[in-house]
């Protein structure tokens, strides 16, 4: 399969959450390979470290650093670190998220803080904290991504999937808001995406094959077909596209 090249993209300054495995990884590695200048915020250590190995010798090196986006703070010294050593940022992928099951008679008060924290909470901090370096040069990308189990209803997901039906808002509300200063937002919606996680905990054989069924695209979703739509929607080839949904997902929903 070959893949565009977007020249808009060399020496952007990215920052991508959740960049250390599984969709985030293919997304930094994506970026990286376009010449962009990429840092990625993650709390798995091995992980990480791992793909800052792998992509070491790209023109620039992604780089890794450490945050727990549950914590706004943190959120907020992270990305003064950032722009104090990139000088800006350009593009801004809100990843991290974890879709944990659970079932709704067990949900505490507690649990629901922490879930809205993982999975929605930190995507406005970050481009909140984004923004701020984006309006004063008149442009930027948020990418916002968000998950097509709500549009399908799929069980024991409720909190992940109450979380993830208002990143769609969220993106609607901050395009609108940002738009006057050059920034655009978007949310990716992926499909059922063949991470390790994701075959690891959830997929088998029997329901892999069950649900390429169901896609008008019989065939599988790898994250780098999700870091494909998302470095469209961050370079320049994007410059008209705000506020909209765009769905990676083989024709998986209303079908």
């Amino acid at each position: 399969m070959s893949y565009a090249i977007y020249p808009s993209l060399a020496d952007k300054r990215v920052v991508v959450t959740g960049g250390g495995s599984g969709i985030g990884a293919a997304i930094v590695e994506a970026f990286a390979k376009q010449g962009a200048r990429v840092f990625f915020i993650d709390v798995a250590e091995a992980d990480s470290r791992q793909l800052e190995q792998t992509l070491a010798s790209e023109k620039h090196a992604p780089k890794f650093l450490r945050c727990d986006l549950r914590d706004a703070a943190a959120i907020e010294k992270t990305f003064d670190d950032i722009a104090s050593e990139a000088g800006s940022i350009d593009v801004l992928v809100n990843n991290a998220a974890n879709d944990d099951r659970h079932q709704w008679d067990n949900v505490s008060a507690a649990y629901w803080d922490e879930r809205m924290a993982v999975n929605l909470r930190h995507q406005f901090f970050c481009a909140q904290a984004a923004a701020k370096r984006m309006r004063t040069q008149k442009h930027g990308a948020i990418v916002n991504m968000g998950s097509i189990s709500w549009h399908l209803a799929l069980p024991d997901l409720t909190l992940y999937m109450t979380a993830k039906a208002a990143i769609e808002g969220l993106t609607r509300g901050l395009a609108r808001d940002l738009g006057e200063h050059g920034i655009r937002v978007n949310t990716v919606i992926p499909g059922a995406v063949r991470t390790p996680r994701q075959m690891k905990m959830w997929q088998s054989p029997e329901s892999e094959a069950k649900l390429l069924a169901q896609q008008c695209l019989h065939e599988r979703i790898d994250p780098e077909h999700i870091a494909r739509m998302v470095l469209f929607l961050a370079s320049d080839d994007a410059a008209r596209c705000t506020a909209r949904d765009y769905y990676v997902d083989a024709g998986w929903f209303g079908t």
